[in-house]
């Protein structure tokens, strides 16, 4: 993509650069880093190794707008240095493309063609000729090798080495194996790149360029003009295409045409998408696409260059309107292998030598990898990973699209590497086989049926433009054909990029309402850019259709949606729009012009890509618009310009260093400073920033939390390593602050608003998300400066090294049998405990869940901090540079992670929810009245969100019971009761205490209350609320969640009356924590019976209500809410017989309510008469029956002989406002916990 090139200049090329052997300097070893390479250069023979390679020559010197970065052009020309060959090898020019990234996030573009050149130096091939007799003594030691058989211990040695190693008696066709060269009898060669240094990525035309300029030297018949007059046209007399225009310039033997698209289309896009989907194929394309969304470290392997250029920069156009944000090179040079080990995103590419697989290739780190090794069509995906919204419809709809261009949307890697190996010149494969030799022509037809090679060479040779036959006529329509193919190629990349585009308006065409524009002045918004958040993701997120929100929710938290999001609010109109932003914000204008449902009603029907605009293309190509001055002969001293058939001579600098003085194209008495900043215009005036604080912003701002984005190619020392490393522990520790303070913020909700943070609350996808990015965090820290890699989770191969570490040294202080002082048990059984879950297959997989069960136990920082004390197996595992090893960065980390313990995270026990947990159960009796008289049998049954677990019986001895049972989730209420058999069936029980012996966490459920005939309110069970304890001293003094006063019903009766007003706030307090938990999404809801019958719940309150007023009761004889009802029961049934009331609808909320009471009073479980209260209550609030009751009951003649006169049920005024805020909850549908109504069959 273009989006980043640098519009200083105004030149199609900038730069022409010549590299190769310098013969000055000799041969000189690549020393190459072996670190993730399985062969030693110097193992290999001389003919296979690498040398390092020189920029010969490069013209201009230097530009003002795009200095001339020698070492990086040098290492990207040749990534692998110089190649030599003798005339028995294959010495096809190769072309490829490369790309280079400035720290502000621009670029610039090489093509290259390497081709080989005829050693002409003596001294040259003597080295080489010394460099074999060396290579040759060597293998002829181990050919003479004792031929004896070799036993087991040799075998076994023979089998671990890397190369074979020979045991046979010498013979002449070994040794000529290894001696291959001598120079007496063979021609040596080597490599040789022309490349063309452009801002924008013109990739058809440079190719041709330099295609055409190699055919030149490499003729019999020399160029019509001097090479130099061709290379100063390219240079300083063709300009760069206006926006939506097309461009002819010739060059040596034929025309070359260039099209840019207009301000209104996609971006410029050069390579041909179609060899990525050969290459990889549909599914393997989508999967990597989404890697590239969630910014995971993407790793490309290839043995060829150009492959590994096609496949990033079509992803990466893929992306539209959004842009990769993190590290990229598409080609990795071997000299910079160590950038692996890089702790942040990255896209790289890296150049395998076609003979070790997968598995020989050692990788720093893994957990967040997506490993893509193009030439066998795999793809190797990180853990985890959520799929692309309407996957398989989308890979339908780009199936249909390259099907309709004779591409298998399954791939084609076998016909691609035919192709690559007779294409010669081809840069890219631009369609499949079948297109390649579908001619015209009877003989051609002929051909192809009867030898596939020939018709497929010939067509090759036709499509370079380079005439077979003496006809000019049969030359002029092979160049037609080769139009025709490119123009394909522009066709198919237009519908497939429209098809991705279309996908991106449609997930996001209402994004601009979710823009959180800033409210304070912009240059505190400038300031504090890192802490604030410029998108409402959780109501962005609710309107989403359930499927997309796994991928959806990783996405928003990304660097590009970011970015993308900052340049929306940046912008203060069209014209200040980048152009992305502007071409994407047309076509959502589009969509919602096109929908006619509610812009902001969100549905997962697909809907495919019907806007696809080819036209333009074809207009421009068919109609040139602009033709760029023809080469002519410059002014050149007799007999320069003159060259050597076969060799690319070193041009002429004094008329290739400057170009003419007068040139319209060229602009180049404009500061490049004032260039520069033309790039960056579309973030001014919005902000309305001094230029310092603009500089500031797109330095530093765009890159939000990461430090460092590109690798700087130009300097390698071993200072700029350290240095860069250092970035690399700066930044690691500023996104582990930022994301500490995100997730803090998110959790904390509305007190973080009230502070002035953010948004209310944060859904349990999105908690979910940042703890996944946490855990993504911890393994790229884990994974930085590691010594040797041990599977693919660094944090998880450190914690096993540490634990059993710590078992050796206890079993050493067992053997002694003293007490081992430093213990390390307390870091390791959460790792036992994740060995022991089955359903756990991965190191990975292993880490992130050790991670979970330590934040939800408060104790990640306490375990990182003892699993890093151990600082001799931390130097063992780490590089001097890792972060781990650098003290007080560490100390700010563990600092960091420690500030999670002020929230409650359940990230553990809500993702794993189908294993298997021990639960530990204890029955606290009254200290007072103990249960040591007791002689009935106990019973628990233990309900969570997830589930219950059924009756458990309790010994009567222990009042301890440990049971396994599936994940119960969140522990809500445990009922409790015995079998009243015995002398003593009555039992006072404080409370109950359930424990997950996982987690840790214990739940204290209170009671206070007799369960037993005769005594309190006659209940042989109780339905206990329960609440998670904090390991805290203040435990006690701590308000429970069973209500204080007339509990689940649970604690002891203690009369405390309020005032009618108190009592009101707390039914409508009660009634707003119900409405408020529907209107959450269904998956965030937390347990409604708490709400129902915990503290302060509606049980609670109603309870208040029908206590007030109520008369007292006589000396020793309770009275009870449920006698009140009972009696009215009896009132209303011998009323409806005697039909007093003739009213229908009383009649049938009479009924309603005797039903319920009897099915009540009816229940085989003995839950005493404020159980049967609590039970009424809920089961009316379910049917939407409440109202209607507190009607009947105001109404009722047993309110009037039961209640005072000042009662809250006998004032009318204040029954109507109770009954209107019961109206509230008839809108929602409300499922009651099985505990609650078990027993009762309405």
């Amino acid at each position: 993509m273009t989006t980043g090139f640098s519009s200083g200049s105004c030149r199609f090329a900038d730069y022409f650069v010549i590299c190769g052997l310098d013969t000055e300097s000799g041969l000189e070893p690549d020393e190459l880093p072996i670190q993730w390479l399985q062969t030693d250069n110097f193992e290999q023979s001389p003919l296979r190794r690498t040398f390092k390679s020189k920029v010969l020559a490069h013209y201009p010197d230097n530009v003002e707008w795009n200095p001339f970065d020698q070492d990086a052009v040098g290492m990207l020309c040749m990534p692998k240095g110089l190649s030599f060959r003798t005339q028995v090898d294959s010495r096809e020019p190769q072309f490829h493309s490369f790309i280079i990234t400035r720290e502000d996030g621009s670029r610039t573009y090489g093509f290259a063609l390497t081709f080989f050149e005829e050693v002409t130096s003596k001294q040259i091939c003597s080295a080489m000729q010394t460099l074999y007799h060396m290579h040759n003594a060597e293998q002829y030691d181990i050919l003479h090798t004792p031929t004896s058989p070799p036993g087991p211990e040799d075998q076994r040695h023979q089998h671990s080495q890397t190369r074979p190693v020979l045991h046979a008696a010498p013979s002449i066709s070994r040794l000529q194996r290894f001696n291959s060269y001598d120079i007496s009898r063979d021609t040596l060669y080597v490599s040789k790149c022309i490349c063309l240094i452009t801002p924008m990525a013109f990739a058809q035309a440079c190719r041709k360029v330099l295609q055409q300029l190699h055919q030149a030297v490499s003729c019999p018949q020399p160029p019509p003009l001097p090479l130099e007059s061709y290379i100063y046209n390219i240079l300083y007399e063709v300009p760069l295409p206006p926006s939506g225009r097309s461009l002819k310039f010739s060059g040596v033997y034929g025309p070359v045409v260039c099209q840019r698209p207009s301000t209104s289309e996609l971006p410029l896009f050069d390579f041909a998408i179609s060899e990525m989907f050969n290459l990889l194929g549909v599914e393997n394309v989508l999967q990597l696409f989404t890697c590239a969304l969630l910014e995971m470290q993407i790793l490309l392997y290839s043995q060829h260059y150009q492959r590994l250029m096609t496949v990033a920069e079509s992803i990466t156009a893929l992306m539209f309107p959004f842009q990769w944000q993190h590290v990229y090179v598409p080609i990795l040079p071997a000299s910079l292998l160590h950038f692996l080990d890089a702790p942040v995103p990255y896209l790289m590419g890296l150049h395998s030598n076609g003979q070790d697989d997968r598995t020989k290739l050692e990788l720093p780190q893994e957990a967040n990898l997506c490993f893509v090794d193009i030439d066998n069509h795999f793809i190797e995906l990180p853990e985890e990973l959520p799929q692309f919204p309407n996957k398989l419809e989308f890979i339908q709809e780009i199936s249909e699209v390259l099907m309709s261009f004779g591409v298998s949307p399954e791939g084609n890697i076998h016909s691609t590497d035919r192709q690559t190996k007779l294409r010669g010149f081809r840069s890219v494969d631009m369609v499949s086989d079948k297109r390649n030799g579908n001619l015209s022509s009877p003989l051609n037809s002929y051909l192809l049926r009867e030898n596939e090679t020939i018709a497929r060479l010939q067509a090759l040779v036709k499509r370079t433009g380079v005439s077979l036959e003496k006809d000019a006529g049969s030359g002029k329509d092979a160049q037609v054909q080769c139009d025709e193919e490119e123009l394909k190629m522009h066709q198919l990349n237009i519908h497939v990029r429209e098809v991705f585009a279309n996908r991106f308006t449609q997930m996001f065409a209402d994004y601009e309402v979710f823009v959180i524009q800033p409210s304070q002045d912009k240059e505190s918004w400038f300031t504090n850019r890192d802490q604030m958040q410029n998108f409402d993701k959780a109501s962005f997120l609710s309107d989403q259709p359930e499927p997309y929100l796994p991928f959806l929710s990783r996405f928003l938290e990304t660097q590009m949606f970011a970015s993308f999001i900052d340049g929306k609010i940046l912008c203060h109109d069209d014209e200040d729009k980048e152009h992305s932003l502007r071409v994407f914000d047309s076509r959502v204008d589009k969509i919602r012009m096109l929908n006619v449902r509610t812009p902001t009603l969100r549905t997962s029907m697909y809907q495919k890509c019907t806007n696809i605009e080819e036209a333009a293309i074809e207009m421009r190509v068919a109609k040139i618009d602009h033709t760029a001055l023809h080469p002519h002969l410059l002014d050149m001293k007799i007999g320069q310009g003159r060259y050597e058939q076969g060799f690319f001579p070193r041009l002429q600098s004094d008329v290739l260093s400057t170009g003419p003085t007068s040139n319209k194209w060229a602009k180049r008495s404009a500061p490049a400073q004032w260039r520069r900043r033309d790039r960056q215009k579309q973030h001014a005036e919005h902000l309305y920033l001094d230029n310092d604080q603009r500089e500031k912003y797109i330095q530093e701002a765009r890159n939000l939390g990461t430090t460092i984005r590109q690798p700087k190619l130009s300097n390698l020392s071993p200072s700029v390593i350290a240095q860069t490393n250092w970035k690399f522990v700066e930044g690691l520790l500023k996104e582990c602050r930022n994301k500490t303070k995100r997730m803090l913020v998110e959790k904390m909700g509305r007190e973080a608003v009230e502070l002035g943070h953010g948004e209310v609350s944060i859904t349990g996808v999105e908690e979910n998300t940042l703890i996944a990015s946490l855990c993504d965090l911890l393994e790229r820290i884990w994974s930085h400066g590691l010594q040797v890699k041990q599977g693919k989770s660094a944090l998880w191969s450190h914690l096993l090294h540490y634990q059993d570490s710590k078992e050796k040294k206890n079993e050493t202080w067992r053997r002694s049998d003293q007490p081992n002082p430093a213990d390390g048990r307390f870091c390791f059984s959460p790792c036992r405990h994740i060995q022991n879950i089955s359903e756990i297959k991965t190191d990975v997989g292993k880490a992130r869940a050790w991670v979970r069960l330590s934040m939800e136990k408060k104790l990640l920082s306490r375990h990182l901090k003892q699993l890093l004390s151990d600082h001799e197996l931390t130097k063992k595992l780490y590089k001097r540079y890792a972060f781990l090893r650098c003290d007080d960065e560490k100390e700010q980390f563990l600092y960091h992670l420690l500030s999670f313990n002020a929230v409650d995270y359940f990230c553990f026990t809500n993702v794993f929810t189908t294993i298997m947990i021990p639960y530990h159960v204890v029955v606290v009796p009254s200290k007072k009245l103990g249960g040591s008289m007791f002689t009935a049998n106990p019973w628990v049954c233990v309900s969570g969100e997830l589930a219950e677990t059924g009756v458990l019986q309790v010994p009567r001895n222990t009042l301890e019971i440990t049971f396994e049972c599936q994940n119960l989730g969140k522990l809500t209420t445990v009922q409790m009761g015995h079998d009243n058999t015995g002398l003593y069936a009555k039992w006072l029980v404080e409370c109950v205490m359930v424990r997950n012996e996982i987690t840790g966490h214990t739940y204290k459920f209170p009671c206070g209350r007799w369960l037993g005939k005769g005594v309190d309110d006659g209940s042989l069970e109780r339905i206990l609320v329960g609440e998670l304890m904090t390991p805290s001293t203040e435990n006690d003094e701590r308000m429970c969640r069973t209500p204080p006063m007339q509990q689940s019903p649970g604690m002891m009766r203690r009369f405390i009356f309020f005032p009618s007003c108190q009592i009101q706030e707390g039914v409508g307090e009660a009634i707003n924590g119900i409405v408020k938990h529907f209107h959450k999404p269904e998956k965030e809801r937390g347990s409604l019976t708490l709400l129902l019958c915990g503290e302060y719940g509606l049980v609670w309150a109603l309870e208040q209500v029908f206590q007030h007023g109520f008369k007292s009761p006589r000396l020793f004889k309770n009275v009870f809410i449920w006698d009140f009802l009972e009696k009215s029961q009896v009132y209303f049934e011998s009323a409806e017989q005697r039909q007093a009331t003739p009213d229908e609808n009383w009649q049938t909320r009479v009924r309603h309510f005797c039903r319920f009471m009897r099915a009540i009073n009816s229940t085989s479980r003995n839950i005493g008469k404020d159980g049967k209260f609590q039970m009424l209550v809920c089961l009316g609030a379910r049917d939407h029956l409440l109202h209607h009751w507190i009607a009947l009951l105001a109404d009722c003649p047993i309110t009037a002989q039961m209640y005072e006169d000042t009662a809250l049920i006998k004032d009318r005024t204040l029954v109507n406002s109770l009954i209107r805020v019961l109206q509230t909850l008839q809108e929602f549908n409300i499922t009651l916990e099985a505990s609650l109504v078990k027993g009762v069959g309405i």
